[in-house]
C-alpha cells in the first residue's frame, strides 16, 4: 500500500473520531414539565462518557398529587463510535410497579434486538444505527440534523419504529427559563404517531441538545418539557 493510500485513510479515520471527541465527555439537564400548563413533574437527565462507554439517565419526578404515581426512570448504556451512540442495553421502570418495566438488550453480533416486556421477550432483527428513547436524542451531538427530514430507527422498549421527523426551522430562538437559546425546530413527520410521538426544539449552540419537547399523553393532554439548568462538561 502506497504511503498517499496509508495517508488518505489515516486523515478520513481522524476525521471520523473527530465526530466523538467533540462532544462533551458530562452533561447535566434540567427541565420543567407541565400538562395543559399546569406543572406535574420535574426532569432530570445525565449523560457521562468514560473511555469509548457512555451511561444516560433520565429520572422524572411528580410534583403534587402526581408524586403519587412514583419516579419514571430510564437508563442507557453502551459505547461511544465513530459514528456516535451505540446502544448496549435500555431500561424503563414506572414507580415501582415491576409489570410496567421493560428490558432492551441489543445483539449487535447476531443483529437482534431483544426486548422484555411484562416477563415476555420479543426478539426482532436490529437495524443499522438504531437507538433506543434515552439515546437518541444524544445521538444528535455526533449526528446534527441535515436538510429537511429525518428517519431513525429507534425502539421504545415495546418495538422497533422508524422515527420520521419534519425539519421546520432551523433559526429560530427560544427563551426558557435556562436562558436563550438558537434552536432546531423538529416536527414528528407521522401523523399517526403512537404515544412516543414528539416535537423537538435543539439547541444549535449546545451540541444540539434538546431544550424543550411537547408531546400529547395517552389522554390527549399537552405536555411540555422546557430547560430551567443546563451544565457542559
Amino acid at each position: 500500500m502506497s504511503q498517499a493510500i496509508v495517508r488518505i485513510i489515516s486523515i478520513a479515520m481522524l476525521l471520523l473520531s473527530g465526530l466523538a471527541t467533540a462532544a462533551p465527555k458530562q452533561v447535566t439537564l434540567v427541565y420543567e414539565a407541565t400538562r395543559n400548563g399546569q406543572a406535574f413533574a420535574t426532569v432530570n437527565e445525565t449523560y457521562r462518557q468514560e473511555g469509548n462507554r457512555y451511561r444516560i439517565e433520565s429520572v422524572t419526578k411528580g410534583v403534587g398529587v402526581y408524586a403519587l404515581f412514583g419516579e419514571r426512570r430510564l437508563t442507557s448504556e453502551g459505547e461511544v463510535t465513530a459514528n456516535g451512540l451505540k446502544p448496549g442495553h435500555f431500561e424503563l421502570h414506572q414507580g415501582d410497579n415491576e409489570k410496567r418495566s421493560l428490558y432492551t438488550d441489543f445483539d449487535w453480533a447476531a443483529n437482534q434486538l431483544n426486548m422484555k416486556v411484562k416477563g415476555k421477550l420479543n426478539t426482532v432483527p436490529l437495524e443499522a444505527g438504531a437507538q433506543d428513547l434515552s439515546s437518541f436524542v444524544y445521538q444528535f451531538m455526533f449526528s446534527p440534523p441535515a436538510g429537511t427530514e429525518l428517519t431513525m430507527p429507534v425502539t421504545t422498549g415495546k418495538k422497533l419504529r422508524q422515527y420520521h421527523y419534519n425539519i421546520v426551522a432551523k433559526n429560530e430562538v427560544l427563551e426558557l427559563p435556562a436562558g436563550k437559546f438558537k434552536v432546531i425546530h423538529l416536527v414528528d413527520a407521522d401523523k399517526d404517531a403512537a404515544e412516543d410521538g414528539k416535537e423537538f426544539w435543539l439547541s444549535a449552540d449546545h451540541h444540539f441538545l434538546p431544550v424543550k419537547l411537547m408531546m400529547l399523553d395517552e389522554k390527549g393532554y399537552k405536555i411540555e418539557q422546557v430547560l430551567t439548568n443546563i451544565n457542559i462538561e
